[in-house]
Parts: structure tokens; sequence; C-alpha cells
């Protein structure tokens, strides 16, 4: 088994949804909470072929997305201050803030640079002694380790010009807040894959039975969404709200405890602004006080006025699940990847981006 060809098998997909057109009784909201998913079942086309009672909504799963503007600000200026290095990692460079973005900014001369691992930062310290080195840290809990990570070797190789600005989320406070929210249409939804292997499946056990609702762990091919669908119908017929892991091959109930623990040592939980759905409780992270030599922001002045976001752009909307990108009045027209008003067109886990590559009307 090379977990590509058999995941993509025509004959196995087209059964699967034999299964659920026979079985599907009534119409199922299901919620896709990571972007990777979002953008499989668009390249796959996936509603294209399942029976119109299955609607696949999409959430606040693209820690690119849910960046605040507040947030790219901060980063902005941090970008901009003298004898600096800024990183971050991929995408958020092309993010919008209140007047540019850090791919703009880096076009007029300041240093970003954009990392595939945060452990690059160590070489870059090490040959930049005399300036100050910024990592932007993002990401879910899938990203955070390698954070902790980078922290532990800072201080083991005694490097004083690192400091790292904290921005990791975590994916159960969200779906608390989008549960919580009396607009809130979603019946079930698809757990995250990679935040899963980090931290285990039973993170949402007390969520499937706290709003009586279905949860299945799946992995990203089409066949394990077929399969993760059929699962959401049998428990919705049932009347039955577990957890179900889907995606065996790579998420366990209890997870990474390494990485989890790694995670425990340096962080706190902390309130956190989400773009769409506004300030969640312990919705993310930040650096526990006794890592403050380390702590952007507490080192230096991250204090910005950052304009409202830009009314014709609905991302916030979308990210909450109430509605879907071609509902934008400027989507594929003045909003495309080349020049994205949202952050939902940005990333390549965005709706939006997703929808511009694969959805055709």
């Amino acid at each position: 088994m090379n977990f590509i060809d058999e995941f993509r098998d025509k004959d196995t997909i087209l059964a699967l949804n034999q299964l659920i057109k026979k079985e599907v009784k009534f119409p199922i909201n299901i919620m896709e909470i990571c972007g990777g998913h979002t953008h499989s079942i668009m390249k796959f086309a996936l509603p294209s072929i399942l029976p119109k009672e299955i609607n696949f909504i999409h959430g606040p799963g693209c820690p690119v997305c849910v960046m605040s503007r507040h947030r790219i600000d901060i980063a902005l200026k941090l970008a901009t201050m003298k004898d600096s290095i800024f990183c971050t990692l991929g995408d958020l460079l092309r993010v919008p803030g209140s007047e540019f973005s850090l791919l703009d900014l880096r076009a007029k001369g300041a240093d970003i640079r954009a990392l595939y691992s945060p452990l690059e930062v160590l070489k870059i310290a090490k040959e930049n002694l005399d300036k100050n080195i910024i990592f932007f840290a993002i990401g879910f809990e899938t990203t955070t380790p390698m954070t902790a990570l980078l922290l532990e070797k800072i201080i083991e190789e005694k490097l004083k010009n690192v400091f790292l600005h904290i921005n990791h989320i975590v994916v159960p406070q969200p779906i608390i807040s989008l549960m919580s929210d009396k607009n809130a249409k979603i019946d079930a939804f698809l757990g995250p894959s990679h935040v899963s292997v980090i931290t285990g499946y039973k993170i949402y056990e007390p969520l499937a039975k706290r709003f009586k609702t279905p949860i299945a762990v799946s992995g990203f091919e089409p066949v394990d969404i077929m399969e993760s669908v059929l699962n959401i119908v049998h428990q919705k017929n049932n009347d039955t709200f577990e957890v179900f892991n889907q995606y065996k091959r790579a998420v366990s109930k209890n997870g990474n405890e390494k990485a989890q623990n790694l995670v425990k040592k340096y962080f706190k939980e902390v309130d956190f602004e989400f773009r769409g759905l506004g300030l969640v409780e312990n919705g993310g992270l930040a650096l526990k006080d006794e890592f403050s030599d380390f702590d952007a922001s507490k080192k230096f002045n991250c204090e910005v006025q950052s304009k409202k976001e830009n009314k014709t752009c609905i991302c916030g909307q979308i990210l909450k699940g109430l509605a879907k990108p071609y509902d934008c009045k400027v989507f594929s027209k003045i909003c495309n990847p080349k020049n994205p008003i949202g952050s939902c067109m940005v990333s390549g886990e965005g709706a939006c981006a997703a929808y511009y590559k694969y959805y055709k009307a």
C-alpha cells in the first residue's frame, strides 16, 4: 500500500458514494475545520458527486486566514524595526495589513524571510549576532511544538538576539465559539488531520458530547473524506455523537505526548482574537512569564492602530461557515491570488483560494 493510489481509487469512491446516497435521509451541514480538507474536497470535486443533502461548509482551520488585521499590523511594525531580521512561515507574507503586506514591505528593502522550518532561525541568529532576529510564530497545534523546540534550542545555545512573537492557536476553543453562536448551522465536523496527530482525537470527545455533534477525524484523500462522510451519515441517522477516528494510520487517541509536554513546558493559554470569530477565550497561546526575555511582545513596542477590515470582504462569514466564497461580490474579480483583498484568498489552505483554483459554477 502506497497510501496514495488506494485512497484515490475511483471504484472505492463511487461505491462509498452509493452507500451515502442510499443512507442519507436529510440535509447535513458538515464543517471541515482544516483548510487542507477544503482543498481536497474542491480538488477532487466531491460536492459534484455527493448527494445534495451533503453540504460542506468551511471553518476557521487555516491559521493564516484567521489572523486578525491587528496582528498583521504588529508583524509589519516589528519588521520595520532598525537592525532586525523578521522571520515567519510562508503565506503570512501576502496577507494585507491596514496599509500593505509584509511582501510589500520586503520589496521596499526590509529584511523579511519566509522559513520552511522554525529551526532555520538558529542559523540566521548565529550569522547575524549584531541584529535582533524576530520569529513571528503562527499555526495550530501542528506547528506549536516546533516553536517550543526552537525556544529550547535558543536557551541551550545561549542565544541572546532571538525573540519570539507567539500567535499560536488551538482547535477546541474556536469550535466551542462556533457552536455557542445561535447562528451556527453545523451538524457535524471533519476533524483536522495533522493537528490530531499531535493532540490525539481524545480532545474532541468532550465537544462531541457537549454539542451532540459527530466529529470524524479524517485523512486528506478522497476515500478518507468519503468514509468520514458515511460515518457522519450513520451517526446522524442513529442520533449518536461520537468521535470517529478514520485516520487511524496517523492518529491515535492520545497523540504525540512528547510534543504535548514540550508545548506545556513553554506556553500558557490566553484569549485570542480570531478573524471572523472575535475574541475566543483560551483560543491562543503565549510564552510563560519565566520566558519573557525571549518574548517579542514584551521586549518591543507592539502597539498599533489598525483600520477596519475591507467592507467588501466576507472572509469572516466564510470562516464561520455562514457563506461560501462565491457569495462574495469581489471573489475572483477584484480579489484573486495576485491581488488578495482578504486572507482567505492568500493562504494555500484558504477557502477562497481553493474555490478560485478548483470551483466551476
